[in-house]
């Protein structure tokens, strides 16, 4: 059996809060976790659109069924089977909504990865061609795949953080002590923020770094 590629045009779609105006300050990129829908996610920052910032959710290109055949509908950015198309595919669709919305502006460009979305929010700022700012990490950390001492000069010049609840059941604030550790050794720092709370965008920690 031969395997053989081939490069397609594909339909992808992003939502977002808020409009560039002369109030915008800031625009924000926020990817969804495993299992969400764009559209669904970005309700969790309605408390922070004051019209001083445009809120961009692009989607997962890989939207399936959560249960069974029929029902609700989910996305991801990435399974283990071919996982090098899927990252260099959802790096290029991440650059292509950069383009669309922000272009060649200088506004304050922030990106927050949740879950899933924190290695897809990772590749995107060090692998993508968009200009990135600040880096938020939520509820995840950063992919073991990549090479550190490559990157962290590049990480580095952003504002890195790390947000961690402490009833999360995927990952526990030792194993964020224990992570910010190793990737302080590998030259690259960034600030750990623990909130009361799980798996989620909370209100108060997501108004607390804005």
């Amino acid at each position: 059996m031969e395997k053989r590629e081939i490069k397609i045009s594909k339909t992808a779609r992003y939502f977002q809060i808020g409009h560039l105006s002369e109030r915008t300050k800031e625009i924000w990129f926020v990817l969804h976790g495993y299992g969400q829908l764009a559209s669904s996610f970005l309700k969790w920052f309605e408390p922070i659109d004051d019209g001083s910032r445009l809120i961009v959710a692009p989607e997962g290109l890989h939207r399936f069924y959560w249960e069974g055949f029929s029902g609700k509908v989910v996305a991801s950015w990435m399974t283990k089977e071919e996982r090098i198309s899927d990252i260099s595919d959802y790096i290029d669709f991440l650059d292509a909504v950069y383009a669309e919305v922000a272009g060649d502006t200088d506004y304050h460009i922030r990106v927050l990865g949740f879950s899933q979305g924190t290695a897809t929010a990772c590749r995107w700022a060090l692998n993508g061609t968009s200009a990135i700012n600040s880096l938020i990490l939520w509820a995840g950390a950063f992919p073991h795949d990549l090479d550190y001492s490559t990157y962290a000069q590049r990480l580095n010049e952003m504002d890195i953080k790390v947000l961690i609840g402490d009833e999360d059941r995927f990952i526990t604030l030792d194993q964020a002590e224990e992570h910010k550790k190793e990737m302080e050794a590998k030259g690259v720092n960034f600030e750990l923020i623990k909130f009361s709370g799980g798996h989620k965008v909370y209100d108060d920690p997501l108004i607390s770094i804005v």
